[in-house]
C-alpha cells in the first residue's frame, strides 16, 4: 500500500505525518508527502504569471517539505520509502485527490481542523472535500496526535450496519487490519430515542428484537471475514451516537473506520450523517471506507 499524506507546517500537519509515519512504518509502505498551494495569479500577456509570486509559493513549498522529510526521519521512515511533492490546486483536499491517482496511493491521511477539540476531529474545508469524494480510504487524525502518539496500531473497531453495499467495505476494512497487524472489532450502535424503553420493556417486545437482529447482523459479518482469528463483536445501546460511543473501550492505538453513507457515489468516500456524528465523537484516528469498496487484490488498492 502507498500512504499519502498532506503536510502543512502547524500543529494540524504533525499530527497527519505522526499517524502516516505510523501507518507506513507497520505496512513498511512507501510514504508520499504532498504540500499544496494555491496556483499562481495570472498576470497582464498570454500565458503570464507573476514570477515573484511563483518563487515565493515554491519556497514556501520547499521549505515544508524539508520540514517533512526530517522529522520523517525521527520517526524512523526509512528515506528510500519517502516521496515529497509539492502540487498546485485552489482547494487543498482537491489537490490531494489529484496526487492520489497520480501515485497510485491506497490511503490518504488527513489532519484535523485547527479549531477542534485536543483528542478530537473537526472537520474543515481539507477534510470536508476529502469526505466527499476520495476514491480511497481517507484516514484522518485527531487534534494533538503528534503529542502522545502509540508505538503501533492496536485495535481496528468498524462501526458497523448491515445494508446491501456494506459487505466490500468490511472485507476492505479486515484487509487493512491485517496488514496493521491489528485486531478488528465490529461495533454497532444501536439508537434508541429517549422513553422508548419504558413504552416498550415487555420481554422478547421490540426492544429484544431490534438487540437481537444487531447481534445477528455482526454474526453476519463476523462470518464474511473467514475462518481466521476470533472477531470480537460489541453492541452498544444509546439514546445519542457521542454518549454511547463514550461507553465503549477504545485503546491507546484503535483507529475507528466507518462506511460511507449509502447516498453518496459508488467507490467514493462520502461522509453520512451517522458516520459524521461518529467522526466527530471518535477519541482516536478515524477511517472512512468509500461506498461499495472491495477487499484488494495484488495490485490493487482497497478504494
Amino acid at each position: 500500500m502507498r500512504v499519502l499524506v498532506g503536510y502543512s507546517p502547524d500543529e494540524r500537519g504533525g499530527d497527519a505525518l505522526a499517524l502516516a509515519a505510523l501507518l507506513a512504518r507497520t505496512m513498511r509502505a512507501p510514504l508520499t508527502a504532498v504540500h499544496v498551494h494555491p496556483p499562481p495569479w495570472p498576470a497582464p500577456g498570454p500565458g503570464a504569471v507573476d514570477a515573484e509570486w511563483v518563487a515565493w509559493l515554491r519556497g514556501q513549498s520547499d521549505e515544508a517539505l524539508d520540514e517533512a522529510a526530517a522529522r520523517l526521519a525521527e520517526m524512523d521512515v526509512p528515506k528510500r520509502d519517502i516521496e515529497l511533492r509539492v502540487h498546485a490546486h485552489r482547494s487543498s483536499g482537491r489537490g490531494l485527490i489529484q496526487v492520489a491517482g497520480d501515485v497510485g496511493a491506497d490511503l490518504i491521511v488527513a489532519g484535523s481542523a485547527p479549531r477542534g477539540r485536543r483528542g478530537r476531529v473537526a472537520i474543515g474545508s481539507t477534510a470536508d472535500q476529502l469526505l466527499h469524494g476520495s476514491p480511497v480510504p481517507v484516514m484522518l487524525a485527531p487534534r494533538g496526535y503528534a503529542a502522545h502518539p502509540p508505538r503501533r496500531i492496536a485495535r481496528m473497531t468498524l462501526a458497523y450496519w448491515r445494508r446491501r453495499d456494506g459487505d466490500g467495505p468490511l472485507t476492505a476494512a479486515a484487509g487493512i487490519a491485517e496488514r496493521l497487524d491489528a485486531e478488528l472489532r465490529l461495533l454497532t450502535l444501536l439508537i434508541r430515542p429517549p422513553g422508548l424503553a419504558a413504552r416498550f420493556r415487555a420481554p422478547g417486545g421490540v426492544l429484544d428484537r431490534q438487540l437481537a437482529q444487531a447481534e445477528e447482523d455482526l454474526r453476519y459479518a463476523a462470518g464474511l471475514l473467514g475462518g481466521g482469528a476470533p472477531v470480537e463483536r460489541l453492541t452498544a445501546i444509546g439514546t445519542d451516537i457521542a454518549k454511547t460511543l463514550g461507553t465503549v473501550d477504545m485503546l491507546h492505538g484503535e483507529v475507528l473506520a466507518c462506511l460511507s453513507g449509502h447516498d453518496g457515489p459508488l467507490r467514493k468516500v462520502f461522509l453520512g450523517e451517522s458516520s459524521g456524528k461518529i467522526l466527530r465523537a471518535a477519541p482516536c484516528p478515524v477511517l472512512l471506507l468509500p461506498r461499495g469498496a472491495a477487499a484488494p487484490t495484488a495490485g490493487e488498492s482497497p478504494g
